[in-house]
């Protein structure tokens, strides 16, 4: 069974700089979109930056030029850079993975969440 397991959160003050990682691990035949998403207390989920097996991005309007998301396809890593932190960019963030467990069974599946606090 596939999972995903992330790491690098915490505690930062307005300015600074996380790193958040995630690795795949189980049985995977093979990864399409890796990503982050983040949910504020009292907001819905949203899409922070996206990646593609081929290295194309994509970010949300609110971190464009703050963060920058990549991935190691030989080692089913994912990462997240976060410069420039702000107190709105407190949330959980969750990573994000379409893959394939074998020729025919497509998932989407999530890490458990790790905690970013931003403080002003």
């Amino acid at each position: 069974q596939a999972q995903l397991v992330e790491s690098g959160g915490g505690l930062v003050q307005a300015g600074g700089s996380l790193r958040l990682s995630c690795a795949a691990s189980g049985v995977i035949f093979s990864i399409n979109d890796m990503g982050w998403y983040r949910q504020a207390p009292g907001k819905e989920r949203e899409l922070v930056a996206v990646i593609t097996s081929g290295g194309a991005t994509n970010y949300a309007d609110s971190v464009k030029g703050r963060f920058t998301i990549s991935r190691d396809n030989a080692k089913n890593t994912v990462n997240l850079q976060m410069n420039s932190l702000k107190p709105e960019d407190t949330a959980v963030y969750y990573c994000n993975a379409a893959l394939w467990t074998s020729y025919r069974d497509f998932k989407v599946i999530w890490g458990q969440g790790t905690q970013v606090t931003v403080s002003s």
